[in-house]
């Protein structure tokens, strides 16, 4: 009998010890479920929040009452240097992004400009000055002569024109003359 109570106790605390094991594991192995604070942005663990529901039926979960007390006298988060809102948009704490972004550098290209190849702009990048002031006298003279050869025609076309119209006598235009209602007196 003794022996058979040895027994049974043993194997009682072998089941004990194994149900205390697993409920501690499981508590372990369990995930924690944190919710974020509605105002600081921070992990709110279970038991710590503070809840408040406006009238309108929406739920808002606080870190603590500081993030309540901000919240209720409408602060904005993204001015107080303590919230995960403000550290975000100033770029506080980012330790990851250590080195610099490279900055692409604008490479040179030659591309052909209409009516004349890459060979031909460099040819004439390459031109001596004299050369360059050569031709460019050159093409204002052209331009000129063109001009010239423009406003002659254009003068022997409007001589042409009035010629004729002189030799011919205006008419007088006669302008109807108005005649204007008798005047009447009235009665104040």
């Amino acid at each position: 009998m003794v022996q058979f109570l040895s027994i049974i106790s043993q194997e009682l605390t072998d089941v004990i010890g194994n149900i205390h094991k697993s409920a501690f594991m499981s508590r372990a192995k369990r995930a924690v479920k944190a919710e974020l604070c509605s105002f600081s942005g921070y992990e709110i663990y279970p038991g710590h929040e503070r809840c408040y529901t406006t009238n309108d039926g929406k739920g808002f979960q606080f870190l603590n009452a500081k993030c309540k007390s901000a919240f209720l006298s409408k602060r904005n988060p993204g001015q107080l240097n303590w919230t995960v809102l403000y550290r975000r948009k100033h770029k506080k704490g980012q330790s990851e992004e250590l080195q610099k972004k490279r900055t692409r550098r604008a490479v040179k290209f030659q591309r052909a400009i209409t009516g004349a190849s890459p060979a031909d702009i460099t040819a004439k990048r390459n031109q001596k000055p004299e050369v360059r002031k050569a031709q460019q006298e050159q093409a204002l003279r052209a331009v000129k002569e063109a001009k010239k050869v423009k406003q002659t025609s254009k003068e022997a076309a409007m001589a042409a024109a009035k010629a004729p119209t002189a030799a011919a006598p205006k008419q007088k235009m006669v302008k109807p003359v108005e005649v204007s209602a008798p005047c009447v007196a009235g009665k104040r």
